[in-house]
């Protein structure tokens, strides 16, 4: 119809200009269905990048509790709803031992924001330790230790250590990890901080994924451990089964944290995340601070957090993302392989990386091709991104519920992207 306003413009006359949107052609939603997104003209995109919808898009059985939810009651956090402490509860079990109390929040920025009050309060120092390209977070302190935004609010407070990425793809890189970790650490004593804590995504997602030799992050955490801190493991991305082989991230890795992110995928895509701690931590910090959350773990975003473990569990996901991770790193790397590309792809169960850096003679001349496949995919009806300190890297990370025929799916568009572009 003329004069009608496209929903591209109505949503850039509304929203200010910090607002993104992936892909050079934008993807408008018409409707979702587990690991495929509709678009406006009705094509259907097969999505390999969301990591929020674990159990798949506008899954039934989420749908369901929610509704049945939101019929029955829904209200603050102060009033006692057996249906929460019953799923603290079963979360819980899925923890070691030691990691025995949950607070409830509406988002990863919040737990993360709450987990660096708590590190800081228990050790009475204010340094906190990231990677320099991580990503935790969009409050004012989470934006501190999430340099892969923009290092605008790091301060005299905040160390950035880089991954070591050679010793990594060496598979020595426990030690050297944790000989920067220690530099970090002199570094915040020297500036009078002291240090209270380091925060680390247990996939390194943001740095370019890194998920092996599996262990490396053992080193890491002794190192903090020794020096008093506090090891906060963010699970955001790799937690609820997305490595496959655990549940968590930092259980692959063999090692207990003190504190846990848990954020997007609890929900399947309602606001709902925690920050799951020891007693002693937890309990230490609330004896001095109150900590309310009017939405925070509120009994809708509870039933949809208990149904997304009732499909992780009826599904067999964590088999399901073995066999159909091993699936997708061999066909990333023998098509990338069949077309000339020197890469490495990198990952673990359901989340890859497909390194490009050396594909082209500079970083810059990379990044562009990593653009030109990501809008080439896009184009050909699949969804991926980009990470990495350099933007050099494939980023797949699909739903769960991902599958070998998706797979193929997948490789055929990458195939036809990179003819293309070798034209």
């Amino acid at each position: 119809m003329t004069g009608e306003t496209s929903p591209l413009d109505a949503r850039r006359a509304a929203l200010p200009s910090s607002y993104r949107l992936f892909y050079e052609n934008p993807v408008v939603v018409d409707h979702t269905e587990g690991v495929w997104i509709h678009d406006a003209a009705g094509t259907p995109l097969l999505d390999v990048y969301n990591n929020v919808p674990v159990v798949g898009h506008s899954n039934a059985h989420v749908a369901e509790r929610v509704s049945a939810q939101l019929r029955t009651a829904n209200t603050h956090t102060r009033y006692v709803y057996p249906a929460v402490a019953e799923y603290a509860s079963r979360l819980e079990s899925l923890f070691p031992a030691a990691l025995n109390k949950i607070i409830f929040t509406c988002s990863g920025s919040e737990a993360v924001d709450l987990a660096l009050q708590v590190a800081r309060f228990v050790t009475g120092k204010e340094g906190m330790i990231a990677t320099s390209h991580a990503y935790h977070g969009t409050t004012a302190a989470t934006h501190a230790v999430s340099p892969s935004l923009s290092r605008h609010f790091v301060d005299d407070r905040i160390a950035l250590v880089d991954v070591p990425e050679e010793a990594l793809a060496n598979g020595d890189a426990g030690e050297e990890f944790a000989r920067r970790v220690r530099e970090a650490i002199a570094t915040l004593e020297a500036r009078g901080v002291g240090f209270a804590g380091l925060i680390m995504d247990q996939v390194l997602t943001s740095d370019g994924v890194f998920t092996d030799p599996v262990g490396f992050m053992a080193p890491v955490r002794e190192a903090v451990r020794a020096a008093g801190g506090v090891f906060i493991a963010d699970e955001v991305q790799s937690g609820f089964g997305r490595t496959g082989t655990h549940m968590w991230g930092f259980d692959r890795h063999g090692i207990v944290p003190d504190l846990v992110i848990l954020g997007k995928p609890m929900g399947n895509g309602l606001p709902i995340a925690a920050l799951v701690g020891t007693e002693e931590l937890l309990n230490t910090y609330g004896e001095t601070f109150r900590y309310f959350n009017t939405f925070g773990g509120n009994p809708v975003c509870i039933a949809a957090a208990d149904a997304v473990l009732d499909e992780i569990e009826r599904l067999d996901v964590l088999a399901n993302v073995v066999a159909t991770g091993t699936l997708l790193r061999e066909g990333l790397s023998a098509t990338l392989a069949a077309h000339g590309l020197e890469a490495t792809v990198r990952g673990t169960g359901l989340i890859a990386g497909g390194d490009l850096t050396a594909a082209r003679e500079t970083p810059a001349e990379s990044k562009a091709l990593v653009a030109d496949i990501v809008n080439g995919l896009r184009d050909r009806g699949v969804l991926i991104s980009s990470t990495g300190p350099r933007g050099t890297v494939l980023k797949v990370r699909p739903p769960l519920i991902f599958q070998s025929e998706h797979v193929v799916r997948l490789m055929s568009a990458l195939d036809d992207t990179l003819t293309h572009l070798s034209t």
